[in-house]
């Protein structure tokens, strides 16, 4: 069901990037609602990338926003999309960063991609990773999927999903 919302199936509509940059501000505020809420400091950026709204805050002390592993952040993104859709009645696609950590773990994520592939390469048997976030799966898809000679496929069930990495036949 990837790439459709939860309206009977049809595909989603467009969305011009005026929308999206609202959907930014609207999540914007509501982080900043939260922050003064929490007594936090942080700046706050919108923007819309690759077709999604973005809202990124960064600043000292803000660790506890991110969580262990990224839970509270997926969290808070969460509560965000479901902000943005109480005032426009459109589920959001908004990606949610804290303190940059989205950028720190995509680079994790994609030394673990390429670690796979090779002993996929080298083996010639599927390597299974451990469980992730759909953020963080689709990382490793993207790096996955930029190599000749292996394929990756998610498998499993929330919150035990995880990427199969295996050589193309």
């Amino acid at each position: 069901m990837a790439g459709r919302a939860s309206n009977g199936g049809k595909p989603a509509a467009p969305t011009s990037d005026a929308d999206l940059f609202r959907q930014s501000e609207i999540a914007a505020d509501y982080v900043e609602g939260l922050l003064d809420i929490l007594d936090y400091d942080g700046d706050i950026d919108e923007l819309v990338s690759a077709g999604r709204p973005v809202v990124e805050v960064v600043g000292g002390r803000l660790q506890a926003l991110v969580g262990q592993r990224g839970a509270t952040l997926e969290a808070l993104q969460e509560l965000t999309r479901l902000a943005v859709f109480r005032q426009t009645g459109t589920p959001s696609r908004l990606l949610l960063d804290v303190g940059g950590y989205r950028a720190t773990r995509r680079k994790e994520l994609s030394a673990v991609a390429k670690n796979a592939v090779e002993k996929v390469k080298q083996h010639g048997e599927a390597v299974r990773l451990e469980p992730m976030s759909a953020f963080e799966r689709k990382c490793v898809h993207d790096v996955v999927n930029a190599i000749a000679g292996v394929e990756s496929e998610s498998e499993g069930v929330e919150p035990n999903r995880r990427i199969v990495v295996r050589p193309v036949d």
